[in-house]
């Protein structure tokens, strides 16, 4: 059996991750969609990156729930298996997911890279952890150790060009990431899924309902598993309005066992 599953900000706000939609989601009264844009890096690039460190010890300090570990055995389960993800968090390879398995299509908060030229560095597993040794990073190159060095405080630079850091994600007003794109593409495009999970997303932006949709085209079930309505429920086979915590796990061992 083939699966899709695409995730959102309901997932990991059942973690304790505020989403961006709401007061929970506001930081120092500011509102998170104005903070998210290149506009507001380039205007403050410093207050941007407070909010982000601030973002990243949260998510460090969150654990997987349910809904995370479900998914995670429902891809040992299954033939072919990819997740597709709006969260930029950590916390579905925290929770059991392999990376190869898995699609951020908003990128990950845990990389930094540069605004110009696109040089990266991703933290190590300690420093997404929020324990990563002096000792570890004297052993990266000098121009990793440098960008990590200068993510303590203030705006990193560049050790390539000198431009300003960014963080590693995908804002407001930015494309997706193509080759994160070419990723779910090929996947849809190899054969259609049986079923096809969308849970967590209020599923406002196009590619989400196109996926989804051209995932369960030859009569595979598609399931919202989200209590709200969404653009997307006029299409599911199958509704289900209970927060993904609760109702995926017991999802997943329907279709398991």
């Amino acid at each position: 059996m083939r699966v899709l599953i695409i995730t959102g900000a309901g997932v990991s706000a059942e973690s304790g991750i505020p989403t961006f939609r709401g007061k929970d989601g506001y930081w120092r009264n500011l509102d998170p969609i104005k903070l998210a844009t290149p506009e507001a890096f380039a205007r403050d690039p410093e207050l941007v990156w407070q909010w982000y460190r601030e973002r990243r010890d949260r998510i460090r300090n969150a654990q997987p729930n349910a809904a995370h570990e479900a998914i995670a055995n429902l891809a040992q389960c299954t033939n072919e298996f990819l997740l597709v993800t709006q969260n930029v968090d950590d916390l579905h390879e925290r929770g059991g997911l392999a990376k190869a398995e898995m699609v951020q299509i908003h990128g990950d908060i845990f990389v930094t890279r540069c605004s110009k030229c696109g040089w990266r560095a991703e933290l190590c597993d300690g420093e997404r952890i929020g324990n990563c040794s002096a000792g570890r990073l004297t052993g990266a190159p000098p121009s990793i150790r440098q960008a990590r060095e200068q993510e303590q405080d203030g705006v990193p630079k560049c050790p390539k060009c000198g431009a300003l850091m960014r963080p590693g994600v995908i804002w407001f007003g930015e494309p997706l990431p193509s080759r994160e794109i070419e990723r779910v593409e090929n996947y849809l495009q190899r054969d259609p899924c049986g079923v096809v999970i969308v849970v967590g997303t209020t599923a406002t932006f196009g590619y989400i309902i196109d996926w989804a949709l051209r995932a369960s085209r030859r009569g595979g079930e598609l399931i919202e598993v989200n209590p709200e309505e969404t653009p997307l429920s006029r299409f599911a086979t199958r509704l289900v309005r209970e927060p993904a915590a609760r109702a995926l796990p017991r999802i997943v061992d329907q279709m398991i066992t």
